[in-house]
């Protein structure tokens, strides 16, 4: 099980990392990561849409999708969010496919973000977590 700490949960999150993150498809899945604060908590979301199937197959895919979530974050504790975005393929995958997908994904995916935005480097204004200062702004 993923616990909630290491779940994107809301919608600004999903689109900072979909939008300004980096990005890898594969058959059944794409990925999109941001890198985060090393000291904030892996997190991951999931983007499963109708186009996928009905509720079942959809709730299907993202208990596999979160499965193997789960043992990437075992790995990686903090300083990424990761998006996985569900394709209609990942309906017919099995768990094997899904998984092999999503590994080689994730992989190839924070290989990109490594490219560009080497660890170390001091955020840009306007990146990271949404932070305010003490006088609301």
């Amino acid at each position: 099980m993923l616990p909630m700490i290491h779940r994107v949960r809301t919608a600004g999150d999903f689109a900072r990392t979909v939008r300004s993150g980096a990005r890898s498809g594969r058959r059944n899945v794409v990925l999109y990561a941001f890198r985060t604060s090393a000291s904030d908590p892996s997190r991951v979301g999931f983007i499963v849409g109708k186009g996928v199937g009905n509720a079942v197959v959809r709730n299907l895919v993202k208990r596999r999708l979160r499965h193997a979530s789960a043992e990437w974050v075992a790995v990686h504790p903090s300083g990424f969010d990761v998006v996985v975005r569900a394709l209609p393929a990942a309906a017919d995958a099995d768990w094997p496919t899904l998984h092999r997908d999503f590994s080689g994904g994730v992989a190839a995916v924070l290989r990109r973000l490594e490219r560009s935005d080497p660890p170390g480097r001091e955020p840009m204004h306007g990146e990271g977590r949404s932070e305010y200062r003490e006088d609301g702004r």
